[in-house]
């Protein structure tokens, strides 16, 4: 969906049995990574690997998606783990969003 300027306000990607949704932020949106550079409180929480909040995606095989992932330089911010609930890593985009990808045991 478009608004009256053209501009992305909201789209949908439809993958198998899974669906992920975008839009565009309003014009005051200030991702995590900046807040990190300019909030030394929110630099602080940053400093730990795991997640403050973030995204879970199921994926088939994560060992292959990591290998992926760090192949093509990826920020991985932590190695594959195993266990409950399923093997998984998470890692951190451009604008410093906090990811989970995880096999389902």
């Amino acid at each position: 969906m478009l608004d009256a300027k053209g501009v992305l306000v909201h789209g949908q990607i439809t993958m198998g049995h899974g669906v992920i949704m975008l839009a565009s932020p309003s014009p005051d949106y200030q991702s995590p990574k900046h807040h990190r550079e300019v909030c030394e409180i929110s630099a602080k929480w940053y400093q730990s690997q795991f997640i403050i909040n973030s995204i879970l995606v199921y994926v088939e095989d994560a060992t292959k998606h990591f290998e992926n992932a760090k192949n093509l330089g990826a920020n991985i911010l932590t190695p594959l783990e195993s266990g409950s609930p399923g093997l998984r890593y998470r890692a951190e985009d451009l604008e410093g969003q906090r990811w989970m990808f995880m096999q389902k045991d």
